[in-house]
């Protein structure tokens, strides 16, 4: 458990120390030993932001302190943390601090300021995560996607699920996956789709993909506990995890109807894993 924070600690310093470059996720990622995909994942449920937004606060923070020293040039401060022109870095600075960089000069002036981040796992509670490992061979879904950003995921998906539900008997596929995969810097496709057959024919407008065979991590959840379980596992499960490491760059999101004698949805979240080495 101490080496997954400090690989993840690293990746933080990493950031820290490069917050004037042009950064690479994969590097980032990197130094957590963590593909792109998850260590994105992570951090949202560790940190409660996105990496984006962190890289974007603290330049936003020492941005705001370089300007209060003497001489100190708007054009000169805007490209030094990553804007080309003046008025894209007053634009950024005004969201975050609420002020423009000219009027933060003024003293007496409020600015907003965070903190570098300094991961620290503690143990509280003892509340239980129910989980099962299962094995699994490849499987076909169908189903359509969309591309979305980490950065804004979280609001812009369950709009796609409403679009989706809107349709009602229209829908070419039900739904009983939303799988995140293909991850590319902050990019990745998220799928809405249902186990495929070979001998069905697909939908106008859907795809296929295969999920590669392997040991998955199941969760039960509600779709009230969906969000909360997904931060448990990032927070929680994984850095206590023995035995296995994160496999693939996808995770699925599994929505059957409800059981005999209940009213409410099953949801599961599945998260692919192999073993480690003794």
């Amino acid at each position: 458990m101490a080496g997954w924070i400090e690989g993840f600690q690293a990746s933080i310093d990493f950031i820290e120390a490069h917050l004037t470059d042009e950064m690479d996720i994969a590097d980032v990622a990197r130094r957590a030993a963590l593909s792109p995909f998850y260590y994105q994942r992570i951090f949202g449920a560790l940190c409660g932001m996105t990496v984006g937004e962190y890289v974007r606060g603290r330049r936003m923070t020492l941005a705001a302190q370089e300007l209060a020293l003497p001489g100190a040039k708007v054009i000169n401060v805007a490209l030094r943390w990553g804007y080309d022109s003046p008025d894209s870095f007053a634009k950024a600075f005004q969201r975050f601090h609420g002020v423009t960089p000219s009027q933060a000069r003024t003293a007496g002036t409020k600015l907003r300021s965070l903190t570098p981040l300094h991961i620290k796992i503690t143990l509280e509670g003892g509340n239980m995560l129910d989980y099962r490992i299962v094995e699994k061979a490849p499987f076909t879904i169908v189903g359509v996607k969309r591309p979305f950003n980490s950065d804004t995921s979280y609001e812009e998906i369950p709009k796609f699920w409403n679009e989706w539900l809107a349709q009602g008997e229209k829908r070419p596929v039900m739904g009983t996956f939303g799988v995140c995969m293909d991850m590319k810097g902050k990019d990745f496709d998220y799928w809405i789709a249902d186990l495929y057959f070979p001998w069905e024919e697909i939908p106008e407008g859907c795809e296929t993909r295969v999920i590669p065979g392997s040991s998955w991590a199941q969760f039960p959840c509600t779709m009230k506990t969906l969000q909360d379980t997904n931060t448990r596992i990032w927070s929680e499960w994984l850095p206590a995890l023995q035995g296995y490491s994160l496999a693939g760059d996808y995770d699925i999101e599994v929505y059957l109807p409800p059981e005999k004698g209940s009213n409410e949805m099953s949801v599961y979240i599945w998260v692919p894993l192999k073993k480690t080495e003794p």
